[in-house]
């Protein structure tokens, strides 16, 4: 009962202070985006990195994911005689619940990795501590472009998401009997919300935060042993994942009550 209580208590401990220091992290770096000079071109930097080598997976994962969701959709759907609004349940579903996370997922497993990857290994080779001997405050350098690319470039992709895996139906319902593909467009616009689409960029913005703060904690929180990056890596992207998956849950119930 003894081992159990204090194993119990170290989980606790760590639970609570994961999340005082990233709680500290997301301070420290909204204070460094407005002090740091360079802000601008170690960002543009950020952003072409984590959107443009993201887009690429991006796009296989919600090209296929529009094409499942539409079978599954007109297998339903040729049963109940509804097979016109296949496209609009494809894009109601995209823009609320699948493109937001999937594409934040996917960032997260190439992005955030990627964060906690090299600043773990610039903790590990000491490159952090020299940053510090030069009067540099590593947050504002390393974290806040990182956090304001995650920002910016997350919602970007998930609107190219959430288009993509509609036209990745559009795909399915060329080859689908149960499916007209004329009339998959055309009851998009009037029953799809404008505040449908926005609601799931809204929710994206947050998942951007997410990845940025874990990742770059995971790297500078790294052990300075050559093992640890590695962990740290497998620990962002888990940690992300789960986070992920409850702000999700938080989130949906505040952007859409109804």
């Amino acid at each position: 009962m003894l081992a159990f209580t204090n194993a119990l208590g170290e989980r606790l401990l760590t639970f609570f202070s994961f999340f005082g220091e990233v709680y500290l992290l997301l301070v420290q770096t909204l204070a460094g985006l407005f002090r740091q000079k360079g802000i601008r071109r170690l960002t543009a930097n950020q952003m072409a990195q984590l959107g443009i080598e993201s887009l690429p997976i991006v796009a296989v994962t919600m090209i296929f994911s529009g094409m499942v969701l539409a079978y599954h959709a007109s297998q339903q759907a040729g049963k109940l005689g509804i097979g016109t609004l296949v496209g609009w349940l494809v894009a109601e579903t995209m823009c609320r619940e699948l493109g937001p996370v999937l594409v934040s997922v996917v960032v997260a497993a190439r992005g955030g990795s990627a964060m906690a990857a090299e600043l773990g290994t610039m903790q590990v080779t000491e490159q952090i501590d020299a940053l510090r001997a030069m009067a540099t405050d590593p947050v504002e350098y390393l974290v806040a472009p990182r956090f304001l690319a995650c920002l910016i470039m997350v919602p970007i992709l998930v609107l190219i998401g959430d288009t993509l895996g509609v036209v990745g139906g559009y795909l399915m319902a060329l080859t689908a009997p149960a499916i007209n593909d004329v009339a998959y467009f055309s009851e998009i616009p009037p029953r799809l919300a404008e505040w449908t689409v926005a609601g799931g960029v809204v929710k994206s913005v947050f998942f951007g935060i997410i990845i940025a703060l874990v990742g770059c904690h995971q790297g500078l929180f790294c052990r300075r042993a050559s093992e640890e990056v590695g962990r740290a890596v497998t620990r962002s992207v888990v940690y992300c994942i789960m986070l992920i998956y409850a702000a999700n849950l938080l989130l949906t119930a505040i952007v859409y009550p109804n």
